[in-house]
Order: structure tokens, then sequence, then C-alpha cells
């Protein structure tokens, strides 16, 4: 008979909680490098100034040890548990898997937000640990434990597709129509995780899992270029790979070449009539480990070398038009031109999903709302809280599509401007039309470049909501690009449109320069 491993409870949970604080400043070394290429590649200014937004955060989270992104994610776990592995425990294995997720994101150091809630079709109460987790077990040969581990961003996981497609169905043709549907609230440029086959719950999971995989796509192209046989599945992620960059989303939804950096395709049989497919994005703040434990202790992580970071240092366009908050008009904003770059300084309000509906309710009731909206300006945010001499934690956007229930109302008030990430819906640009307001953008996936320049960060309505509280932010040269004008003219229709045509006019130049 063979010998037991005995993995003790307390390794466990601290390899979970160094695991999830190791991924929130870390971007894994496959990423970084993808990355950096593209940016190294990318023709649109737009979506190049981006990219060194996110590659800049990158390295200050890294040498800072804070988070990636503000939303800091649900954790998933995937955890392969060898039959010889016995623990010595009094938890569960789910249990221990939260402890150590309690243990990480209440961690002082570097708090992370907490932003799962209970009761998710009733009163969605945050459970203010970040707990539970979403743990996926299998028992499998051997004696070790082995661990994969994800933060994942909700603007990402909101992104998530599933069809249930007729045997003889395009998968390609279906995820190159379905990727544009996603809209930018995934913050690409990221990677697509595919899952095929099995059953709609099975899909779902491999293309999660998919997601854990490290960034090859470099290699694969390498592999086809020098003529070698590729796999199906190969075939299938160089073929989706291309086309889905064809598109000419771009980074931030903004136009240009590098949508996806790669794309990832697991596989299950499946019933002969059936043809399940899924697709789950991974945003640029990607964030995945994977640890064994073999009863030694707790697992150890090596810090990544700074030196493998690109040397990119983002700095503010000259050219960026410098806004006071505390003085603009709508005369003003009239002016301003999709795509431009602002930097914005003075007293700024945010507002989220949860204060929105709050809002919205008190203005419906006729009751005052607790803070004055006109000639103001509110960002779609919640921070990460602030830790040592920090104003705040990193505070990039959230997705503003979410509010775009509430626009036409907000803009009653006389709102002038909104900032978030990714497009709006058309009956919101319609409203910013009619309203001759404005939507800018920041950056997601540059939490704690943009949190550099707010100075000043005080909670003025609806505690009770934790992250979702109604702050005013006093910021000094925060970068935003106008997304939407006065007159309703959106960049995140223009710019894809346009480098989607720039992309195929090179190939039909290419195809009759060979021929």
């Amino acid at each position: 008979m063979n010998k037991l491993t005995t993995i003790k409870q307390e390794d466990f949970i601290q390899s979970i909680a160094d695991a999830l604080q190791y991924i929130s400043y870390y971007h894994p070394a496959d990423y970084i490098h993808a990355l950096g290429e593209a940016y190294k590649q990318e023709e649109s200014p737009a979506a190049k100034d981006a990219i060194a937004q996110i590659l800049t955060n990158s390295r200050m989270c890294a040498e800072g040890k804070r988070p990636l992104c503000q939303d800091t994610g649900i954790v998933v776990a995937f955890v392969k548990i060898g039959m010889n592995v016995r623990f010595e425990s009094d938890l569960s294995l789910e249990q221990m898997v939260n402890e150590g997720v309690k243990r990480a994101y209440l961690l002082p150091e570097n708090k992370l937000r907490a932003s799962i809630v209970s009761e998710p079709a009733g009163k969605r109460i945050n459970t203010k640990d970040n707990t539970p987790a979403v743990v996926h077990v299998s028992l499998v040969v051997g004696d070790k434990v082995e661990v994969s581990i994800a933060a994942k961003g909700g603007g990402s996981e909101n992104k998530a597709k599933l069809a249930m497609l007729n045997p003889n169905d395009s998968i390609v043709d279906w995820i190159v129509e379905t990727v544009p549907t996603m809209g930018a609230g995934w913050c690409p440029p990221g990677i697509l995780g595919i899952g095929i086959g099995g059953s709609a719950e099975k899909a779902m999971l491999l293309a999660k899992e998919s997601l854990m995989a490290s960034i090859d796509m470099h290699t694969l192209k390498a592999k086809s270029q020098n003529k070698e046989k590729l796999s199906h599945l190969e075939a299938l992620r160089l073929e989706i790979f291309d086309k889905v960059n064809n598109l000419g989303i771009g980074a931030q939804g903004l136009g240009g070449l590098a949508t996806v950096l790669d794309v990832k395709i697991l596989d299950y049989p499946t019933h002969a009539a059936s043809l399940p497919v899924a697709i789950i994005p991974n945003c640029a703040a990607t964030r995945h480990i994977h640890f064994v434990l073999d009863g030694s202790g707790a697992a150890v992580l090596e810090a990544p070398d700074l030196d493998d970071w690109p040397k990119v240092d983002w700095a503010p366009s000259e050219q960026a038009l410098r806004v006071n908050l505390d003085a603009v008009s709508k005369e003003e904003i009239q002016a301003w031109q999709p795509g431009q770059t602002l930097l914005l300084s003075g007293k700024l309000l945010t507002g989220r999903d949860a204060a929105h509906k709050r809002m919205a309710t008190m203005l419906q009731t006729g009751e005052k709302l607790p803070v004055d909206l006109n000639n103001r300006f509110i960002y779609y945010v919640g921070p990460v809280d602030a830790v040592g001499d920090e104003a705040v934690g990193p505070a990039g956007p959230t997705t503003a599509t979410r509010m775009d229930d509430y626009t036409d109302v907000m803009l009653k008030t006389g709102l002038l401007g909104m900032i978030g990430k990714a497009e709006r819906g058309e009956a919101t640009i319609a409203s910013i039309a009619k309203y001759q307001s404005v939507y800018l953008t920041a950056i997601g996936g540059a939490a704690y470049l943009v949190s550099k320049a707010i100075k000043k960060a005080e909670v003025i309505a609806f505690a009770d909501l934790g992250m979702e509280a109604i702050y005013e932010f006093t910021v000094q040269d925060m970068p935003v690009t106008v997304a939407v004008d006065s007159r309703g003219v959106s960049i995140h229709a223009s710019g894809p449109a346009e480098w989607k045509q720039k992309i195929a006019q090179r190939q039909s130049i290419a195809i009759r320069s060979v021929s």
C-alpha cells in the first residue's frame, strides 16, 4: 500500500491566502511578455496609450504590492487531490479555501476589495470578506494536492456566453459573431477561454479552467509558420485568434490591432445531438496561479524579476486638455471631441450600481438626494480601501453599461458628465446628446495608476453600501478619454469600425501582392 501524504490545515489555508495576495499585484509573466509585444506592434494611438497605462500600472503594482485592479475578483479554485492524500484538519476543504480567502482579503497591509454579496436574488448583502469562493474538486491518482486559483473580475465574468449549437454549426462563426456583442467591459486585450462539448455546465467549466493555462500563442504561430502539423484544437485556436483580432476592437474597445493575446480551448466528448460552446474572457487584470502541496509545508511562491517588465513608463500626452472640474461649464464641454484626452482636476463624485439604484428610487418618490448632481461629474467606481498614507486604494472604472438604465434620470438633475469604462447603449447615447452631456472613459486595468491622481477621498453619502458608497474625490490630472461627446458620437463605435476596415485593407493588399 502506498504511503499517505499528510497535508496540514494551516499549510493549505496559508497557501491559499499567499496565492491570492500574490496574484493581486503580480501579473503572470507570460501575460506581461505578450502585452509588451502587443504594445510594440500596436499602431492605434488610443489603444497604444491604453496598453501603456496597463503596463505601467502592472509594474507599479509589482513594486508597491497593491492590487492591479480595484475589482479584486471572485475567487475560483480548482483543487485536484491525490487519492493517497489525507488532510490533518477539522475543517472541510471548502471551509479551508474560504479561510484562506478571508485571510488574504483582510490582510491589513494589502486589504483587497470585498465584492461578494449573499442573497444574490434578494438583498444582495456584502459578506465583507469576499467569501465564499467557488471551489471545484476532483480526486486524481497521486500523493499531492494541486491547486489552480484565480480571482475573476466581474467585468469579464459578466461577458460569459453559452450556446447550444447544432452539431454542424460553425464554432468559429458563432465566436466571431458573439465577441463584438460582449462590448469592452471585459477590458481587452485579454484571453478568450473556450469550452467545447460535454453538457451546458461542463462547457462553461472547461472555458473557465482553460484560462488557467499559460499564454503560448507565439509558440503556436511559430509552429504554423514552420509548416509543422497542428492538432485540430491548435488550428482552431489560431483561426479564432486571427479572426477576433481582425475585428479591430482593440484595447479597451477603442479600436486597434490587439483584442486578444491568446485563445485557450478545452474540449470534452458530448452527445451526438449536441454542440455546447462556452466563452469566458480574462481581462487585462488576468490573475491566476498554480501550486502543488506535497506535505512539506505551505507553497513557496517566488517573486518575479522586475526586469521582465517592458520598459514602458506612461506619461500624459502634452496635447491633453487640462480641465478644472470645479469650474467647467456645459458650454465648455461642447467643444470636446471623441477620442480626445483630458486631465481632470478638482472635485469628482463617485457612484455605481447600488448608489444609482438608490438615487433613482429617491428621485422617483420625490425625495431629496444627499448630493447635488448639478454641474458635477460622477465616476463609476468602487475603490479598494486605502492603506498607509494613500488617499484611496486602487480605483479604476467599472463597466458603465450597467448604469445605462439610470442615465436619463441622472442627467435630468443637471449632471454634466460620467466616467467609466466600456461602451454605452444606444438609448444612453441618445440621452447624452439630448442633455448635451458627455461620457468619459478611464482605462480598465490601470487602477493603481489612476488612484495616484486621487489626492483626497471622503464618503459623503450611503456609507452603508461599503465600496459602493458615494465618495467625493479630489483629483489632480486624472487621465480620461472622451468616449461619447455632447452630440452623441461614440469612440467605441467609430474606433473599431475604422480599425476593422484598415486591417481588411491591409490583408487585401497583402493577398494581391502575393498573387
